[in-house]
């Protein structure tokens, strides 16, 4: 019993530490490693700290986050953003809210590509805002759109947050990017078809547009924002019929990408690519700073027993895991106010996932489910670190109040998608069931 009291002590400094304002990796592993002195010994402590260190470290398999990093910052530099906001506008734009749905579809392809919800934001705020207020939309419903469609980066694949998890969990790292196919496209409709009917409901937050473009002119916007989505359909049909792991699969995509930004840019001056390495290293080795202490945090409450004795009550109590899972839920709503998500799976995983893998839920779409609730903790008010970042990149356009009461309707319709994934288990399981293996 003084093992687990060791680890509900560290789990609790570790949980002030991060309230006071302490690096998220330094936490994790200093709490991790003094946890492990504490319970097993120096000796034995200073050799799980190596090896947890070897292993990420030295692994190939890992190499996937940064090629999806670069993938996303070379569509970023490339302007690829514009040219899908420019395709959209022509195709959705006479539809009733049509500039805030073409903004979300916009996005969600480009978050396919850039698996960076702030980037994206932040890049669809400047391109999308200023053009919906022109047109005399509602500020309320155009920043909040903004925000709500910034969170679909890391669900669609391909996904840093889902490699993160499948990381720290050790799940298919294949097979949860599958798993974010039809949830990810789910979603997409979801927040359509609101601003669709909130629209429909008050005209007045989003005049009609009847500016019409030829069936010429609405192909040409697809010259370079087609070949983006087909690489990320390609990708995806690789990963599927397991013709490239998901590493290759990140190699590709970067690689591609990275000749969409020259087509475009037309040198590598223009594409600023000593920049981008420089980034893509920089955000790497942030990554993998919080996957490798997160790994020894985790040995450590594994060491303590917490998680066992966490688990084994729960399921001696006979608590219906429904009501487990709800629990769970609120930690995630609350914590995802105040961490960003890296962080936030790297605080949380080592607690949650054993339990809820005890009780019976499959790793693949516990993924799925976590990673969804992540990013609605990003856009809850109060604090909603989302709605900030709107705020910041829009400036004077727009109050955070705007952003508050425009995110209503949309956070009720993040709350449906995770009622349909507990009904509809099958929207992130079928894909990946029925996959070639990895």
């Amino acid at each position: 019993m003084d093992s687990v009291l060791t680890g509900l002590s560290g789990v609790l400094v570790l949980i002030a530490a991060i309230l006071a304002g302490l690096n998220v990796s330094i936490a994790l592993g200093v709490t991790g490693a003094v946890g492990l002195a504490l319970l097993a010994g120096m000796a034995p402590a200073t050799a799980t700290l190596s090896t947890v260190f070897y292993s990420v470290v030295h692994s190939f398999h890992f190499s996937v986050v940064p090629m999806f990093l670069l993938m996303g910052y070379f569509a970023m530099r490339a302007g690829i953003g514009q040219d899908l906001f420019e395709a959209a506008t022509k195709w959705l734009q006479r539809l009733p809210g049509g500039l805030a749905i073409a903004s979300t579809c916009a996005t969600a392809a480009f978050g396919a590509a850039s698996g960076s919800s702030v980037g994206t934001t932040t890049l669809f705020t400047k391109l999308a805002l200023p053009e919906m207020l022109s047109r005399g939309y509602d500020k309320r419903l155009s920043s909040a759109s903004i925000a709500i469609s910034g969170t679909l980066a890391v669900l669609i694949p391909p996904s840093g947050l889902m490699v993160i998890y499948g990381i720290l969990t050790g799940s298919s790292i294949g097979q949860l990017l599958i798993a974010g196919v039809i949830p990810g496209i789910v979603f997409t409709l979801l927040i359509c078809l609101t601003t669709f009917f909130v629209v429909l409901r008050n005209p007045a937050l989003a005049p009609r547009i009847d500016r019409r473009y030829s069936l010429g002119d609405r192909l040409w916007s697809l010259r370079l924002a087609g070949p983006l989505i087909l690489i990320t359909g390609l990708i995806m049909a690789g990963l599927y019929t397991g013709v490239f792991t998901p590493t290759e699969a990140g190699a590709i995509g970067a690689v591609a990408t990275l000749f969409l930004a020259l087509v475009r840019q037309r040198s590598f001056r223009g594409i600023q690519l000593p920049t981008v390495l420089r980034e893509t290293v920089e955000t790497s080795a942030m990554i993998f700073a919080i996957i490798i202490t997160a790994l020894i945090f985790s040995r450590f409450l594994q060491y303590s027993g917490l998680t066992t004795v966490l688990s084994d009550f729960l399921v001696d109590a006979n608590v219906s895991r429904w009501v487990v899972l709800v629990l769970v839920t609120c930690i995630y709503l609350v914590l995802g106010m105040l961490m960003d998500a890296p962080a936030l799976l790297a605080v949380t995983l080592p607690i949650t996932h054993p339990v809820l893998l005890e009780l019976g839920f499959d790793p693949i779409w516990i993924g799925v489910y976590v990673v969804v609730l992540v990013e609605i903790g990003a856009i809850t008010p109060p604090v909603g670190i989302m709605c900030f970042v709107v705020k910041g990149a829009a400036g004077d356009l727009v109050r955070l109040e705007d952003v508050f009461r425009g995110i209503i309707p949309y956070f009720l319709v993040c709350i449906l998608m995770l009622v349909l994934l507990c009904v509809f288990p099958d929207m992130a399981l079928y894909l990946p069931r029925s996959m070639a293996s990895q």
